[in-house]
């Protein structure tokens, strides 16, 4: 107890005079920006949120702006933050908030975990930080805190309930949304990944990993894995008024209800280019571009040849439809088919 007491007093005591100034920080938390930004902030930077937070809540201004938004308009709005489920699930979650809660989100972690895509550190961060509710708030900055102050011998992956035990032991009744977000900030600015600010820490007395002269050391790094490399083809077929065959991914899964050009399935061997050319009739003339689109996910490494194709009519390809090359940017991409589209020749599009 007393070193929970210390650790908040003097974590508090610097955030007063040292919290970061963000567009959702305010005196009154409101719910709904709580949660947009707690949404955009999930592995995404608070430099690159800023701009789209700001953009989302100027236009869609409640809970219930959003709700009434089509998916597709949000998904639009969400291109370059990435994890796409993200932002079908903040779509999702806006509905349920307007039309299962009337427009006001519920204020305990158990009713906000039954909203799409809000798992345990989010519920707690809005209860804390929304509502006022002492919750127990960890998010990577906040495991990575705890595994240095506590000298925590295992790596995080192996380490979760131990980590979450031991912020529950530090995390004070009072002003827990503060505390929350003192952790936050802290992670952020002195307790770093890399190069951390250890004399400037304002509870370095209590950091056990600072005491040993071993904060590098912590986390424990966990043995690092190899990323597997897959490969496909897309196909980019025009027809003679210069429009793209393109489609909708299916609205679940990886880049899901995004517009794609359309691809192979992805596998761990390279695709034979007679996999693409497979897909259209052997007497449509087609052209194999030299240059490979390349693209990096959380769990694998991708490469994609573009296969290219001029064809009269509709192609027998699976459900899709016909766009001019200058419409192209009005639709929702990834970042993948971004790169796509410039390589495939569409340099007005990929420079939106």
């Amino acid at each position: 107890m007393t070193q929970q007491l210390n650790f908040a007093t003097a974590l508090l005591a610097w955030y007063d005079t040292h919290q970061r100034v963000l567009p959702w920080r305010t005196a009154s938390p409101d719910p709904y920006k709580v949660w947009l930004s707690e949404t955009m902030l999930q592995q995404t930077t608070v430099a690159t949120v800023k701009g789209y937070f700001e953009k989302f809540t100027t236009r869609w201004k409640t809970v219930k702006d959003l709700a009434d938004a089509p998916l597709d308009d949000v998904l639009h709005a969400w291109q370059g933050l990435g994890y796409y489920a993200r932002a079908r699930n903040l779509h999702k979650t806006a509905k349920m908030v307007a039309e299962q809660y009337g427009g006001v989100f519920p204020d305990t972690e158990e009713e906000l975990r039954k909203l799409a895509g809000i798992g345990a550190y989010t519920a707690a961060a809005i209860a804390s930080i929304a509502f006022n509710q002492r919750a127990v708030v960890v998010d990577s900055n906040v495991e990575r805190i705890i595994a240095r102050v506590f000298a925590v011998e295992k790596p995080v992956s192996q380490a979760k309930k131990q980590i979450w035990a031991l912020t529950d032991s530090i995390t004070p009744q009072q002003r827990a949304g503060d505390f929350a977000q003192s952790m936050m900030d802290l992670g952020s600015l002195i307790c770093t990944a890399r190069a951390p600010k250890c004399l400037m820490c304002p509870v370095n007395s209590l950091c056990a990993a600072f005491g040993q002269h071993a904060v590098e050391q912590y986390p424990v790094k966990p043995v690092k894995q190899p990323r597997p490399t897959r490969y496909g083809a897309v196909l980019w077929v025009e027809n003679e008024k210069q429009e793209v065959w393109i489609r909708k991914r299916p609205p679940t899964g990886l880049l899901g209800g995004l517009m794609e050009i359309p691809s192979t399935d992805w596998l761990a061997t390279p695709v034979e280019s007679n996999a693409a050319l497979g897909l259209l009739p052997s007497s449509v003339m087609t052209e194999i571009l030299n240059k490979p689109v390349t693209h990096t996910f959380t769990h694998f490494h991708l490469v994609l040849t573009i296969v290219k194709a001029t064809v009269a009519g509709v192609p027998p390809l699976e459900s899709g439809e016909w766009l001019a090359v200058e419409a192209l940017p009005q639709k929702a991409w990834s970042t993948l088919m971004k790169k796509v589209l410039g390589v495939g020749g569409c340099r007005r599009a990929s420079a939106h």
